[in-house]
């Protein structure tokens, strides 16, 4: 009787109803009746909510008397944000937008390079006008314009996802039926999800073949004609993958599964970063391979070496990660 008394007091004293206390401790309206109503007593793990979110100790909320509140020695202590439903869903539906936004940015950085490789075999060709200082010309700032736009999209997701940025950075809760709404919507997604990254990743393995085709032939312009089929194949397949990836992750970050689990966020943001210098590394790498020597018909191997190594490079993350764990 006492507990229920301190509970009922403490919620009036801050001026919630119980509905907005249930909201707050992720229960239903009921639970918190009962809990003031004496018919049923909180478990531990709400005792210790409780008490962070009145600020005081759990020994006065358990004690069998009634007298003044004993406060937390935090005073400055900074409250867990709260993920509301709301919230949850302009979080989802943005992320849904950037997906979009993020897939053809990392399309246009995969394809801005096709004008320059085509202008350039075309030189090749007999009778032919475009001289290849022209060819280059026009191939560079082609390429540059597309790295360009893509650039400014990169940027644009990176400030509209300033509002969000506390999910990445900060611990937070839900508030309650955030995680039974994004659960449904993950059982709702979970067959385009499997059924997309299937296609993008039978894409990336047979985008290889044209090229091949090309190869067969003795014929320069068919032969690059047919390594940016090539290309356009792994910029779809990539594509897929972010589309449906950036969605999945954003479901798996608001309920803490997956990479996103508490237990497994610091390996996830170690391996995160590793990534980002790994194919930042590679793509300067291709790029200043391709320019200095003009082989773009060899060069790129840079991206299934990559792929490779890249495998390892991960396991050898995680392996360091577990270690100093």
């Amino acid at each position: 009787m006492i507990l229920a008394d301190k509970i009922m007091n403490l919620r009036k004293k801050n001026g919630w109803s119980q509905e907005e206390l249930a909201e707050k401790m992720q229960v239903s309206r009921q639970a918190v009746s009962k809990w003031e109503g004496a018919q049923t007593v909180p478990d531990i793990e709400k005792i210790l909510m409780l008490s962070s979110l009145f600020g005081v100790t759990t020994d006065y909320l358990l004690k069998d008397e009634i007298e003044d509140e004993e406060f937390t020695d935090e005073p400055d202590r900074v409250p867990v944000k709260r993920v509301s439903l709301a919230l949850a869903n302009d979080f989802l539906e943005w992320r849904k937008r950037a997906a979009y936004r993020i897939a053809v940015a990392t399309f246009l950085c995969i394809v801005a390079v096709i004008p320059l490789l085509l202008l350039g075999a075309a030189t090749e060709v007999p009778d032919h006008p475009i001289s290849e200082n022209l060819a280059a010309g026009v191939g560079l700032i082609v390429l540059f314009v597309l790295v360009a736009i893509a650039v400014a999209i990169f940027i644009s997701c990176g400030f509209k996802n300033t509002s969000y940025e506390f999910i990445d950075k900060e611990p937070f809760e839900t508030e309650y039926g955030v995680d039974e709404m994004i659960k449904e919507k993950q059982k709702t997604y979970r067959t385009t999800y499997v059924k997309c990254n299937i296609i993008a990743t039978c894409l990336c393995i047979l985008s290889p073949i044209p090229l091949f085709i090309g190869m067969l032939t003795e014929k320069e312009f068919f032969t690059v004609v047919m390594l940016t089929v090539t290309m356009l194949l792994a910029g779809i397949g990539a594509t897929l993958f972010i589309i449906v990836g950036v969605r999945w992750a954003s479901m798996q970050k608001l309920v803490k599964e997956g990479d996103y689990a508490l237990r497994d966020y610091r390996k996830f943001r170690t391996k995160e970063t590793v990534s980002t210098a790994y194919w930042l590394s590679a793509t300067a790498i291709y790029l200043g391979w391709s320019f200095l020597t003009d082989d773009w018909e060899i060069t790129w191997l840079v991206w299934p070496i990559a792929g490779i190594l890249f495998a390892v490079v991960m396991c050898l993350c995680n392996i360091f990660v577990d270690r100093e764990k």
